[in-house]
């Protein structure tokens, strides 16, 4: 585990409001504390120049340290029931097991204490049921035929008030996998039973052991004759983190390391797709033996934002001799001070936090040791958990992620990838929100700075005292309020600038009980590592349909103009001007600069070696592109590596030709209320607003679009 490392309880704070931060320290070791404020972020010595400002606190310091430790593997989990079980009990439930030959693992277990009762998959893949006596002796009852993958079964698991322990497993579709046991174990005592569903008690420092993969609908225990003691019902409280007790205890369990729900059951009929229309077709959750919740920490120190700290991207650096971590967060201002704002994308932060690369802490390792840059990486720290760019154990995509564990690949002074062009800084996330910052800085422009959650949280009301918001350079996933209070916005009057690419693509719903937590079902095309199963593409949290949002009808193309077209390596290449720079409307744009139909621009970077590149956004106005944008340039990118997106694909051949597709289209229209949208669809764009200092035509042309969109003087959209 990172030697030193931490969080904190939110994205952004107001100046005069409080930050907390939560900091492990191995073996307890005493670590130094300051604050500063990036102006640029990026470690690269060839890149535009790391530039930290130190914002002295009362905090600065020596604090001690404490470790704090970080367990994978949901379950569920209940510290008492008030039963008294000595005339017998029965466990039994209905599971659709993942990874049956991975070894020994928990359905549904119960301790009283040193006395334990349990039905599980045994470490050779078979339903088995366990009772261990207070002494540790182990009865074990198995049945004689393994558990195939993916596949039904009703199992049960009883000991009777004589002692007799039977374990049985019955099919949904019997492929001669059916069976029972029985052998002779020490009757339950009395006292009230701690109960654990899809895992077993602990057997270490972690607080639970032996993690099922799988779903597990129905759990429940029954007393003696049958008598019902517990009925654990998974289609009530959906969006939740309680599993509900339908039983006469009411025993509700609580939820550990955000399971799945709103999953499939096995009643499911294929008849009905939203959970909402058949909840009893949904009653299973999926556990996995390596998801990862809000990891709880104890806090270490909170700071009450000074008044005088200017909004911006800060801090919290903390050291010690084994190890140092910048923990990242945004000051937002008390009251807005500009008329722009930059919105930092962190919901595409959290959804892209902790990606488990197998392999990178040690291909960059050398370099970060070179660049003085932050070592550690999420395939060095597997406790924290996985992105959602990554597969479970079992072969299931990660749907849901939290913001309150470490995100070590979402830090300043940090690369995300070895950079394929010489001098390139490979940066991703934070690094590259503080080029736009650092720019904005250069030309003058003073701007606010607010996250994706302060606009998840407020809606239009985060937006709204702003002539001017700048979309930065990844901005992938949003939610529903999101998304309508950028509608809302341009109704007003707002302008928009969106600086990045593979923008408003995804959807992304936090849970309203727990809102550091965000969920992502990835149904119906787009590029994915993984894809929602059947029946299951609707969110857990609020019931909306997941997937992209231009199959659920709010397509960037409507909002942007442009959106995500094609995919390739971090490669940049040029823009050049076409026909539409030369129009009237774009008056604003030209100053300065040579705009002639062919002239290049972007032609270096910091990203990739350019300004067009990694993932980009075409017009399509078969998609929503208003008839009266204007594409101002291309950066066309014909390149064996860049591939079409498979949204946009119904045969195997594009519907456009390349250049239409292959392409970042900088996009301008205006809006029917005075505002403006302006678009340049490239992930890479913003790695080249520094070079040569800020004194290149991207960066003059980009000038020239927030000065005049933080002019008042309204846009008019033309007469077609």
């Amino acid at each position: 585990m990172h030697a030193l490392t931490g969080y904190t309880d939110r994205w952004s704070a107001k100046q005069g409001s409080a930050i907390r931060f939560m900091v492990s320290s191995s073996d307890n070791r005493p670590f130094t504390l300051r604050f500063v404020r990036h102006i640029c972020a990026d470690p690269n010595p060839a890149g535009p120049g790391y530039a930290e400002v130190a914002m002295p606190s009362p905090l600065d310091g020596t604090h001690a340290g404490i470790a704090q430790s970080a367990h994978l593997g949901s379950f569920g989990h209940l510290a008492a029931l008030p039963a008294d079980l000595r005339g017998g009990v029965r466990l039994a439930a209905t599971i659709w097991p993942t990874t049956p030959a991975k070894g020994r693992q928990g359905l549904v277990a119960l301790r009283i204490g040193a006395w334990h009762l349990a039905l599980t998959i045994g470490a050779d893949g078979t339903t088995t049921a366990e009772a261990t006596a207070p002494d540790g002796t182990m009865i074990r009852a198995a049945v004689p035929r393994r558990l195939h993958v993916r596949r039904w079964y009703d199992v049960a698991a009883e000991l009777r008030h004589d002692g007799h322990l039977t374990v049985t497993q019955t099919p949904h579709a019997p492929i001669a996998d059916a069976g029972d046991a029985m052998a002779l174990a020490a009757p339950p005592p009395s006292g009230a039973a701690e109960i654990f569903l899809a895992a077993l008690p602990p057997d270490g420092a972690a607080p639970a052991s032996a993690h099922y993969n799988g779903k597990i609908e129905r759990p429940s225990l029954r007393g003696p004759a049958g008598a019902p003691l517990a009925a654990w019902d998974f289609t009530i409280g959906m969006g939740s983190q309680i599993a509900t007790d339908t039983g006469p205890h009411a025993a509700h369990a609580r939820l550990v390391n955000l399971p799945t729900r709103a999953m499939t059951g096995s009643t499911w009929t294929g008849a009905v797709h939203d959970w909402k229309s058949a909840p009893e077709q949904y009653g299973a959750i999926h556990f996995h033996d390596d998801d990862q919740g809000p990891l709880g920490w104890r806090e270490t120190f909170a700071l009450d934002v000074p008044p005088d700290w200017p909004s911006g991207l800060y801090a919290a650096h903390i050291a010690n001799r084994s190890g140092e971590d910048y923990i990242p967060f945004v000051v937002r201002p008390a009251k807005p001070q500009s008329d722009v704002v930059l919105l930092v994308p962190t919901f595409s932060y959290q959804v892209y936090g902790c990606y488990v690369r197998p392999g990178r802490g040690g291909e960059i390792a050398a370099r970060a040791a070179a660049w003085g840059a932050l070592r550690e990486t999420p395939d060095m720290n597997p406790q924290f958990g996985l992105s959602c760019y990554n597969h479970h154990a079992d072969g299931s995509g990660v749907a849901l992620m939290t913001q309150a564990r470490p995100m070590l690949d979402t830090r300043p002074r940090q690369f995300a990838l070895m950079d394929p062009v010489a001098g390139g800084s490979g940066t991703a996330r934070w690094v590259s929100e503080s080029y736009i910052d650092q720019w904005l800085h250069s030309i003058g422009m003073d701007h606010d700075v607010i996250t994706d959650h302060d606009l998840h949280d407020e809606g239009l009301a985060a937006l709204a005292p702003y002539r001017v918001v700048i979309a930065g350079q990844h901005p992938e996933y949003h939610s529903e309020r999101m998304m309508q209070a950028f509608e809302d916005h341009l109704k007003i009057g707002g302008r928009l600038m969106y600086l990045g690419g593979n923008g408003f693509y995804w959807r992304a719903e936090p849970a309203a009980d727990q809102p550091e937590t965000l969920e992502v079902r990835r149904a119906e095309g787009g590029i994915r590592v993984w894809e929602a199963m059947p029946g299951e593409s609707y969110h857990q949290f609020g019931g909306g349909y997941g997937g992209l949002w231009r199959r659920i009808g709010r397509s960037s193309h409507k909002l942007v103009g442009i959106s995500f077209s094609t995919q390739g390596r971090h490669l940049g290449f040029p823009y050049h001007f076409i026909d539409g720079m030369q129009d009237d409307r774009v008056a604003f744009m030209r100053e300065g600069l040579d705009v002639a139909a062919g002239v290049t621009f972007g032609t270096a970077g910091f990203m990739g070696g350019g300004a067009a590149g990694f993932e980009l956004d075409s017009v399509n106005p078969k998609y929503g592109t208003p008839p009266h944008a204007l594409v101002v340039a291309k950066g066309i990118v014909i390149h064996p590596d860049y591939a079409w997106v498979n949204e946009d694909m119904l045969v195997h051949r594009h519907p456009l030709p390349q250049q239409d597709w292959s392409c970042a289209d900088m996009t301008f229209f205006e809006t029917h209320a005075g505002g403006a949208v302006f678009s340049v669809g490239s992930m890479t764009y913003v790695g080249s607003l520094m070079v040569n200092g800020g004194d290149t035509a991207l960066s003059r042309l980009t000038a020239n679009v927030v000065r005049r969109f933080a002019d008042p003087a309204p846009f008019v959209v033309p007469d077609l």
